[in-house]
């Protein structure tokens, strides 16, 4: 099944829609599900992300599907951008960046406002950088998101996503089934009472478009140079490309 069609509350209702309505319900319990499904081994990825995307040393940065906004922080404080800009489509995840953008006293160096990722309100060649971290399965669409975040990078500018991946080792992917379809439905439900959030979350990873797959999307929405760097026996994969 294409990820596109792969729905937190069935088929009745945009991908969109749905998208926006579980991230509301489970923001509060989202950080905490985040480093549980990922052992806390999140925040070395976005660490690997970041380095790669000081490299090219942008000065406007568009995080898109922002969500609590730990990328977007982890991307200024390295990099000091003159602006990091983070949109989501969920206000109730928004919510939640807001304060931690105020508890790191970085009010006006980041800003985050709610919006569709299929129709990004910038004008063309805006940013230098664009990042998705752990969003674009969540896309109604995804090579039309991809065309979007390449209409708003600046030429030469640097896309880069991070993905959540299935390992390909057959040992490894047992224990990884285990865990992401049986045991983390189970916590999410407990910690955010919203069930079908967490059967959805593991659903999209494994429907996702992975490794040359999902380079060739990026190409066929006009990126070049793209790449793929897995990590963490294939558990996540950076996706990179240049506008």
């Amino acid at each position: 099944m294409k990820v596109e069609n792969v729905k937190p509350y069935g088929e009745n209702g945009a991908k969109s829609k749905q998208v926006e309505v579980m991230f509301d319900s489970i923001a509060p319990a989202y950080d905490f599900m985040n480093r549980a499904m990922t052992l806390g081994i999140d925040r070395w990825w976005r660490h690997v992300a970041v380095k790669m995307v000081r490299r090219v040393n942008p000065r406007r940065i568009l995080d898109v599907a922002t969500g609590t906004g730990d990328f977007a922080i982890g991307l200024y404080k390295n990099i000091k951008p003159d602006a990091v800009v983070g949109i989501d489509l969920s206000q109730g995840m928004l919510d939640v960046a807001r304060k931690k953008i105020e508890k790191h006293c970085l009010n006006g160096a980041i800003t985050v406002q709610q919006g569709d990722c299929l129709a990004l309100p910038f004008e063309d060649s805006s940013f230098d950088a664009v990042t998705v971290a752990f969003g674009v399965r969540n896309f109604e669409h995804l090579l039309q998101g991809y065309q979007q975040m390449h209409r708003v990078l600046a030429p030469g500018g640097m896309l880069c996503v991070i993905e959540l991946s299935t390992p390909r080792n057959r040992v490894v992917r047992w224990f990884y089934d285990l865990y992401t379809l049986h045991i983390i439905p189970w916590v999410g439900a407990l910690k955010s009472h919203d069930r079908s959030a967490y059967r959805y979350l593991p659903e999209s990873i494994a429907a996702a478009p992975q490794g040359h797959d999902m380079l060739v999307i990026m190409r066929q929405a006009g990126f070049s140079d793209c790449k793929v760097k897995r990590l963490t026996f294939g558990t996540c994969s950076i996706y990179t490309g240049n506008a």
